[in-house]
């Protein structure tokens, strides 16, 4: 769970009236990208039925995905990126039509890079669930309407087996490495635990072996808040004018969220106690300068993501248990026989890096034994976007390897 675009990710900082007035106008009942919408840099790989862990059944699906650099004759040199619970699979390029932000980790992927593009045929899908060009609820169900709440439970594992469909789909047996953040590093473990004979390398950044019922304690109050915005209808919005969506509750769910992205010691020390106008907070109806950042991030993340898909992909998440039907934790990190690269955040408080230590003792091949690596970062969850030249640095140490 993390902002994922960069132009998000940059340290926090004070609101501007520039800012705060390019967010004037009624947002859009959804932020998903539809048919019919530039399509930019996306691919599109469709399928058929897909079974889901829960029981249901989704009679078709189609996966939105990326790609940068070129496969080798060998279709051993494929490196596929997880996206985080947000994010999308614009990981590199400028914005423009069809990309409203630019690629989200330009610094780590491209030609040279840590993920270097002229040696790695890189692929980003849009995760099932997404709202950015994947099937989702806000995609047309087989009978001309929206999913919307028909949309079924999805977990993470059916998640990944969506992707597994779509190495197939495109010739790819083996990934040279599947690497992954927060969300993704879910969706990355799930590879290397569920499918160890098809990658060579491994990489989980910021993530747990299991939601634990402290975060699914706090993503349930995220979701009751866009439950509670009566625009949200129960899911069946998509008709609604702009400005009569459930943008309100989708807001304050990612206000809530960003509170455990970011860590006390920054928004602490960038924020304070100031002010955001020259009108007292103190009974006098100003604001203080962190309201308006959370404010202003929430109401911005409306413009692009979809409230249905927010719900199911927090569900999703809430679904991540690497020990589920396999004997436990340790029983499955056990099964990984990737070279893996574990790595975490020492201020994050959404996924503290205990976790990542027990990934590392379970994994019988890390670069680091039975540590994970840990950047020392006021930045909380979110440092593992925004420390840029450490992260790559572990990158690179992974992708060096044989």
């Amino acid at each position: 769970m993390d902002w994922q675009i960069s132009e998000d990710t940059v340290p926090s900082s004070l609101i501007t009236e520039a800012d705060a007035r390019s967010m004037v106008g009624r947002p859009p009942a959804s932020g998903a990208w539809q048919d019919g919408d530039p399509v930019g840099d996306r691919r599109f790989a469709a399928f058929g039925a897909l079974h889901l862990e829960g029981g249901g059944v989704l009679p078709s699906f189609r996966l939105a995905y990326e790609t940068w650099g070129e496969l080798n004759e060998a279709r051993d040199n494929a490196v596929l990126i997880a996206h985080a619970l947000t994010g999308d699979s614009h990981v590199r390029g400028d914005a423009g039509p069809g990309h409203p932000t630019a690629g989200w980790w330009g610094d780590i992927v491209g030609p040279g890079a840590p993920i270097d593009t002229d040696r790695f045929f890189v692929i980003a899908p849009n995760i099932l669930g997404g709202c950015q060009g994947s099937t989702g609820p806000a995609s047309i169900h087989p009978d001309g309407e929206e999913w919307a709440s028909r949309f079924p439970y999805v977990t993470v594992r059916d998640q990944v087996a969506a992707q597994v469909r779509l190495a197939d789909h495109l010739g790819i047996e083996v990934w040279a490495a599947v690497i992954g953040g927060s969300m993704g590093g879910m969706h990355a473990l799930e590879w290397g635990v569920g499918h160890p004979d098809r990658l060579r390398r491994l990489a989980v950044l910021s993530s747990p072996p299991v939601t634990t019922a402290d975060q699914i304690a706090l993503n349930s109050v995220q979701l009751q808040a866009i439950d509670m915005d009566p625009r949200f209808r129960g899911g069946e919005y998509y008709q609604a004018a702009d400005g009569d969506g459930p943008h309100r509750g989708l807001a304050l769910a990612r206000r809530m969220a960003l509170l455990n992205y970011r860590s006390p010691t920054e928004l602490n020390s960038r924020f304070q106690r100031s002010w955001q106008s020259g009108v007292s907070p103190l009974g006098h109806g100003g604001r203080f300068a962190v309201e308006s950042y959370l404010d202003f991030h929430g109401n911005k993340f409306t413009r692009r993501f979809d409230a249905n898909s927010y719900v199911r992909l927090v569900e999703a998440m809430d679904s991540h248990d690497v020990g589920r039907e396999r004997g436990g934790i340790e029983d499955a990190l056990a099964r990984v026989t990737a070279t893996t690269l574990v790595l975490g955040i020492d201020s994050d408080r959404l996924f503290p890096i205990s976790g990542q230590h027990q990934i590392a003792r379970g994994i019988p091949h890390t670069l680091d034994g039975d540590q994970a690596v840990v950047l020392v970062s006021d930045f909380g969850h979110d440092g593992f976007l925004i420390e840029s030249a450490a992260v790559g640095h572990h990158l690179r140490r992974l992708l060096e390897t044989d």
